[in-house]
């Protein structure tokens, strides 16, 4: 096995949306710091000051590793002019604070459109956007979510369709941000899937299953799933996106152990 690709830094990013719910942007990006983790990420730019964020982050000297593109359904056609006018207002922004990478939700099932229809659509927008992301050098992530717990109605789902789709789009600016956590309630094979996939994803994101809480909680073995990560080729982020049940920064800490494979005494 390739000795380089074992020793791979796999590198947490916060999501300060989720752990610090309802504390002010900058302490959540200094908290964050003082526990040794040097990205955060966030959802909607357009509903925060973005220079309070890039104030602390240059302060605290802080990658900004993810933000939203706004949620516009990808799988509506009538929308399409709409989700390219907001992803284009989303480059500037991610542009602005130097952010590499913006998620994209895809929206959700039309009972009244078939299946391939709308995955056509979807598959159709990303292309019309994969050109503005290369220029840009910012790379568009889509996101399967849960459909049984938390995102009923959904329309993406399984990865494997995510990953097809991103075939279909055949660009290196648009790939799948896999979470752990959805992706476990939606079809486990949690290794097996991302193994096999690694190129195809920009992004993951992880929290404890059931409960959506800290990683150490729950069924899945974050150890072993993150190991993985790191002997493959992945160089990306993984956001931490979780609800705290415990102390916030005890569970951070925990939790970039995991991701870097250092042992949790």
């Amino acid at each position: 096995m390739n000795t380089e690709l074992e020793t791979r830094s796999l590198r947490p990013s916060v999501c300060i949306d989720a752990v610090y719910e309802g504390v002010s942007k900058s302490d959540a990006i200094a908290r964050v710091k003082d526990c040794g983790i040097d990205a955060f990420e966030f959802w909607g730019w357009w509903d925060k000051d973005l220079d309070e964020i890039q104030q602390a982050a240059a302060e605290h000297s802080m990658k900004i590793a993810a933000c939203c593109t706004k949620f516009i359904s990808l799988v509506d056609p009538a929308a399409r002019s709409a989700y390219l006018d907001g992803l284009g207002e989303s480059i500037e922004a991610a542009q602005r604070l130097g952010c590499p990478t913006l998620i994209s939700q895809v929206g959700d099932f039309r009972p009244d459109v078939s299946n391939e229809a709308q995955h056509d659509c979807l598959v159709e927008g990303l292309r019309e956007a994969a050109p503005m992301l290369e220029q840009a050098g910012i790379t568009l992530v889509f996101e399967p979510l849960n459909d049984l717990i938390d995102h009923v109605g959904y329309y993406l789902v399984r990865s494997e369709q995510a990953f097809a789709i991103v075939e279909q789009v055949a660009s290196e600016r648009v790939k799948v941000v896999f979470d752990i956590y959805h992706q476990q309630i939606s079809e486990g094979n949690v290794i097996r899937n991302l193994k096999e996939n690694i190129g195809r994803i920009g992004h993951f994101h992880a929290a404890g299953n059931p409960g959506r809480n800290e990683l150490t909680r729950g069924e899945l073995n974050y150890a072993e799933i993150f190991r993985e990560i790191r002997e493959s080729d992945y160089d990306g982020f993984v956001g931490l996106e979780y609800w705290p049940l415990d102390d916030v920064e005890v569970g951070l800490r925990e939790a970039a152990k995991l991701v870097s494979g250092a042992s949790i005494p």
